[in-house]
């Protein structure tokens, strides 16, 4: 057996109305001013109320910063670090999808470090601590609550990671109840993007181990029977809990089992045209699979029996397929309206994802992703 490390959040809670219970993880941590990061949807639509009135009964004192939007750009987690300043944060809740929750991550660092924003991004570059730390997913999907990862927007189409163990959470809560009110298509495209986590977690080149191989493969077990229930019958507790705690094991399995491909072609299509994250990951996802079987042909065989109750790797895609037609997504990037003379563009900002591509099981060159994005097409 190949030597390993696997990390994930310090302490998981899971179950329904655990969102109200915040205050018991708090006085553990010995937060009493907690800053809740957040986005305005969720405010908007009174998710917020409830688990900021528990917080209140029970005698804290929480700030809203309700300002994250989709693919956050540095100018969010600056003015988030400016208002924890003011009032005399002691800790951060995160109460959101990933944006929210990479913001807090961040914010959390920030707010306990001597460095700037800017010498944060990439692999290990965090050299101090951060304040107590709680994540609260919305979203079944990006699996952000137990990745030790925060992505920022840095410009027009470019973004940057900040990598290290020190923003995995404290505490990771998952309350199926806050999920209810999501909407089909993020249902679906959120989904996906967790059964994408787990399938390049299951074939990642360097990293893949025991441990994240098992909680991929439970991953895909609960993601694939579910997800078509969780977006056709929105208010089923059981397919929402099953997709909530599918995402979280998806999550822990490629933080420790790093996603590629897939991944690396999807950033481009986010970065150019705003496409959602996790429907970036379905436009390409049948095609990278295809592409990356003379070399993955025996795990997804092994997945297929999962996902598809059939053990051949072909039987993988043509369900996964299934599933992305039956969700009500887009199957292809001309239908998502992505310009066919943009491929060579993207294939070009595909290659400079270099530190997901490595993780692939087949290598993948500049001419290799063109044919990959006109495969998509």
């Amino acid at each position: 057996m190949k030597d390993f490390s696997f990390s994930t959040a310090g302490c998981i809670e899971s179950g329904a109305g655990s969102s109200l219970r915040l205050h018991e993880q708090c006085a553990r941590l010995a937060i009493t001013r907690p800053l809740l990061v957040t986005d305005p949807g969720l405010v908007s639509i009174g998710l917020l109320e409830p688990p900021l009135q528990a917080l209140r009964d029970h005698g804290l004192e929480p700030v809203l910063y309700d300002q994250v939007r989709e693919d956050p750009p540095e100018a969010v987690i600056l003015e988030a670090v400016e208002l924890a300043l003011a009032e005399r944060i002691d800790g951060v809740i995160a109460i959101g999808g990933g944006s929210s929750m990479d913001v807090a991550k961040v914010v959390a660092v920030l707010l306990k470090s001597e460095q700037s924003l800017a010498e944060l991004y990439g692999v290990d570059q965090v050299t101090g601590t951060r304040l107590p730390l709680i994540l609260v997913p919305t979203t079944a999907g990006t699996g952000s609550e137990v990745t030790p990862v925060a992505v920022v927007t840095t410009g027009e189409t470019t973004k940057a990671g900040v990598s290290s163990r020190v923003l995995l959470p404290d505490v990771a809560v998952l309350d199926a109840d806050l999920t209810l009110g999501l909407p089909p298509r993020v249902t679906a495209m959120t989904g996906i993007d967790a059964m994408v986590h787990a399938i390049e977690a299951y074939t990642s080149r360097h990293k893949k181990n025991p441990l994240s191989d098992n909680l991929a493969r439970q991953a895909l077990t609960l993601l694939s029977g579910s997800i078509r229930t969780a977006v056709q019958q929105g208010d089923n507790r059981e397919a929402r809990a099953n997709m909530l705690l599918g995402a979280m094991l998806a999550g822990q399995a490629f933080a420790n089992a790093p996603v590629a491909a897939v991944h690396a072609l999807a950033y481009p299509l986010g970065g150019h045209y705003h496409i959602p994250h996790g429907l970036s990951n379905s436009l390409v996802l049948p095609a990278v699979l295809r592409f990356n079987m003379p070399e993955a042909e025996l795990l997804y065989a092994e997945l297929a029996g999962i996902v598809a109750g059939k053990a051949a790797a072909e039987a993988l895609v043509t369900e996964l397929e299934a599933i992305i037609s039956d969700t009500g997504l887009p199957a292809t990037l001309s239908q998502a309206e992505v310009p066919e003379a943009d491929l060579p563009m993207l294939a070009d900002d595909a290659m400079l994802q270099q530190r997901l591509l490595v993780n692939n099981p087949r290598d993948v060159a500049l001419e290799d992703a063109l044919e990959i994005y006109r495969a998509a097409f």
